[in-house]
């Protein structure tokens, strides 16, 4: 391949380990989403039981406060099942409205 087309190559994702689902959230996350959101992160805890469970906020804009709840309330579901969660790539101010709803520093990753 030559040195123009690699600058355009696509990254693979980086890998995750075996037993990881990954939740995706995109865009502004708000009250019409609550009951989605809920219910999809509760079915993968309680059903899916994976090992680890990271919720990818890398693409959320603005979310509102009853999914701040939300994403603080899965992590002591999550300890009750045995699963790890950990809200990734949050920004800055996201970040800080996480660990202000009680969510462990060592549960967001950046």
């Amino acid at each position: 391949m030559d040195g123009r087309r690699e600058a355009y190559r696509r990254r693979s994702p980086r890998p995750r380990p075996p037993g990881t689902v990954v939740i995706a959230a995109h865009g502004d996350v708000g009250v019409d989403d609550a009951v989605e959101l809920r219910q999809t992160l509760v079915h993968v805890v309680r059903k899916t039981r994976p090992l680890r469970l990271e919720v990818a906020l890398a693409d959320v804009g603005a979310i509102d406060s009853i999914n701040i709840g939300t994403l603080a309330a899965v992590c002591a579901l999550a300890d009750v099942h045995h699963v790890a969660v950990f809200h990734t790539n949050p920004s800055g101010p996201l970040a800080l409205l996480l660990t202000t709803a009680g969510v462990p520093t060592h549960r967001i990753h950046p």
